[in-house]
Formats: C-alpha cells, sequence, structure tokens
C-alpha cells in the first residue's frame, strides 16, 4: 500500500503497572451528555479498509474519520470548545453572574454582557485553535489564538474565521504555548490549552474528556473488541484519552500504539528517558497538528503506563498514506496528522522484529484514529496532488 520507510519503536516496559487516575469516568459522563446534545452534533464514521488490512496482514484495519467533525475538521473540536464552556460557566458563577449557566444560556447569549468581557486564549498548531475560536464565537466570548511561524495561512484563516484574533509567535508550538501562557498572566485572560504542565491541569482535563467521546463512538462501531490501536502522538493529549477509554471499554488485552513524526517524537523519547522529556530543535514535520517537542503531563501519565507502544515514522510515509486513502474508491480524506497511525501500522506489519513485538498476526483487528481531514486544502493539494474530494457519509 505504501513503500517502506525507516521507522523507530519502543516497547513501553511501564505498560500495566499502577498509575492515578488521570480522567475520572464522572468527567466523562458529563462531556458526552452536553457535547451530544450540541447542534450539529453526530457520531463520525468508522470506515473499513480491507487493502490495509491485506497489505499489513492482518483480519481487518478499521479507521475513524474526523474529518467531518462539528463541520471543523478534526477531533479537536470535541475538547477545546468543551473545555470553553466549562471555562466560562466557572468564571459566570465565581463572578455572580449565574451559578449554573448552560450551554443553551451561552449560546442565546443570556449573559452576552458578562462573556464579551471574557478573553480565552490559547496556542496552536491549527486544529485545537480552530476548537477554541468556534467555542469562544458559540459561548459568547472573545478569543486570542497564538501561533508558531510554520502555521499556514490556511490554517490561519480558518481559525480567523470564527472571529479570534490571530498573533505569530516566532519559534516553535512550545515557545506559543508559553507566549500565551505570558499574555494571558498579563491580561487577564483565560488559557484553554489541550497541553498540561505543573500548576495547569484541570482545563487540559476537560478537553481530555471530550476527546474521549471519540473513543467512545468507536468503541460502539467497531463490535468486536480491537487487539490493536493506532492512534497519533502530538503532546498525547488524544492518546491518552484514547488509551483511557480503551481500557473501560475492553480490558487491558486491547494494545494501544502511540504514532508520532520523527522530528517531533516526545513521547517516544518520554518513554526511552522514563520520564517527560522535551525534543529540541524545530520541529519541523510536515504533520503541523503532531509537531510538539513536549509532553503533556496528564497525558504522560496515562500513556506512560497505559501505551503498549511508541513508534516514530518519517513525513515520507504520511505523505504516501495520503495518497493512498486518496486513490481508494470511495476516497478517504485524510489530514497529515491523521494518518500516523496508519502509516505505523504498515511499516511494522511488514518488519518481522516490529510485528512480533507488537503482536501483530492474521488475526489482528486494528483501529485506527484518522484525527482530521484536509484542514488545509491548499497543503493537501500540494502534498496529494489534488484537491481533497467530498468523503462519503
Amino acid at each position: 500500500m505504501i513503500p517502506t520507510f525507516p521507522f523507530r519503536f519502543l516497547i513501553n516496559r511501564r505498560q500495566g503497572t499502577p498509575g492515578v487516575v488521570v480522567l475520572p469516568e464522572g468527567g466523562f459522563r458529563r462531556a458526552k451528555e452536553e457535547i451530544a446534545s450540541w447542534p450539529g452534533y453526530a457520531p463520525t464514521p468508522l470506515r473499513d479498509l480491507p487493502d490495509a488490512a491485506e497489505a499489513a496482514r492482518v483480519a481487518s484495519v478499521r479507521y475513524k474519520d474526523e474529518g467531518g467533525r462539528f463541520g471543523l475538521g478534526s477531533f479537536k473540536a470535541l475538547g477545546g470548545a468543551y473545555a470553553v464552556m466549562r471555562l466560562l460557566q466557572a468564571e459566570l458563577a465565581r463572578r455572580g453572574v449565574a451559578n449554573a449557566a448552560t450551554a443553551e444560556e451561552l449560546m442565546d447569549g443570556r449573559h452576552k454582557a458578562a462573556t464579551r468581557a471574557i478573553t480565552i486564549c490559547c496556542a496552536t498548531d491549527g486544529n485545537h485553535g480552530r476548537s477554541v475560536a468556534w467555542g469562544a464565537q458559540r459561548f459568547g466570548a472573545a478569543c486570542v489564538i497564538f501561533v508558531h511561524e510554520t502555521v499556514s495561512q490556511g490554517r490561519r484563516d480558518a481559525i480567523a474565521k470564527w472571529g479570534a484574533e490571530i498573533r505569530v509567535v516566532p519559534g516553535t508550538y512550545d515557545d506559543a504555548v508559553r507566549e500565551a501562557q505570558k499574555q494571558a498572566e498579563a491580561n487577564g485572560w483565560f488559557v484553554v490549552s489541550d497541553t498540561s504542565y505543573p500548576g495547569y491541569t484541570e482545563v487540559p482535563r476537560d478537553v481530555m474528556q471530550g476527546y474521549r467521546l471519540m473513543a467512545e463512538e468507536a468503541a460502539d462501531q467497531i463490535g468486536q473488541a480491537p487487539t490493536h490501536v493506532f492512534v497519533p502522538g502530538g503532546v498525547g493529549g488524544v492518546a491518552a484519552a484514547v488509551s483511557v477509554q480503551m481500557r473501560a471499554r475492553f480490558g487491558a488485552a486491547t494494545k494501544v500504539i502511540v504514532a508520532e513524526p520523527d522530528k517531533a517524537a516526545c513521547l517516544l523519547a518520554s518513554a526511552e528517558a522514563g520520564a517527560p522529556t522535551t525534543v529540541p530543535g524545530e520541529l519541523d514535520t510536515l504533520m503541523a497538528g503532531l509537531a510538539c517537542g513536549e509532553p503533556s503531563l496528564l497525558a504522560w501519565q496515562e500513556l506512560e503506563r497505559g501505551a503498549f507502544a511508541f513508534l516514530s515514522v518519517p513525513d515520507e510515509s504520511a505523505v504516501a498514506c495520503m495518497k493512498a486513502l486518496a486513490a481508494r474508491t470511495p476516497p478517504v480524506v485524510a489530514g497529515e496528522s491523521a494518518v500516523a497511525g496508519l502509516a505505523a501500522l504498515l511499516l511494522a506489519a511488514r518488519e518481522p522484529f516490529a510485528r512480533t513485538a507488537l503482536g501483530l498476526d492474521e488475526s489482528s483487528r486494528v483501529l485506527i484514529f484518522g484525527t482530521e481531514g484536509a484542514t488545509d486544502p491548499d497543503v493537501y493539494e500540494k502534498l496529494v496532488g489534488h484537491a481533497p474530494a467530498a468523503s462519503s457519509v
């Protein structure tokens, strides 16, 4: 299905050890009930990829296609907007405006005089900022989004569409995270980040609880429990959310494998070191949504014991997967970051040592989280060679 490319992998020696509860079940139930009630909510499709199953010599490959999520193009629509709502509810209560404002009240503008005085901000590679901006507009707050220099103009424009002010920060995503925090402290703004660090965990926890709904949908759709789950890395938030939900639904037998770009493999590096580890450098991967050098504290607390393995793959493998999915009938439109897991499966499955270490065989049932569609159509066309087709439902 794709050519052979070099990759790295590491079996997690700490997998299965006891640890802290990162995402309590009560928080997920609240997130699920809330998000499922929003206008426009619908589960995204789970697609069969028999050609990938044949190439990987496994029983089945199912692909959770997040390209249509709330019209925002990625799973991150579930997390950022939900965290914005939760933050506004808490702040309105703190200010004595409304003790228990509902999402409907916020969307109707019932408290707009108060919410307009609240500014939400965050750093982003593109998709999280779009979700936060959408949530801020939907629930009535002002919004400032910080992007680093290599975020494409198309992704900046897609965020600005929802009324956010865009500020460009020199350096990497991690530099933008620090600048967002600095400006929030200076201006009395509120950070809604998808990464967590000491002293800042509750908002990212809400973000991750929103992400779990994607994994819950997949578990409902797939029927028989998957033996292997491949999920993109980044700071680790979505991988941790998927890990928690797979364990809740299917137990410890399902192996969760985290896939990262080889130019930004901070989770693999952390697993090697046995502690959260920062990857230096420019992080100049094509997989823009995964160009992160520092793991999220909460995510690492889950992944250090919940992930079975970590793999890093080159950009060329992601482009090959995008092209292969686009050539199918019907086509699957997948962005650069969406295919990290598919690339990891296809590369590892053909290498004898990795195949054996991961426990892949002809009976394996593989679930892959395709976390975004063509979130920048111009970049997609440049990489694939043609404009993104309309995906089937």
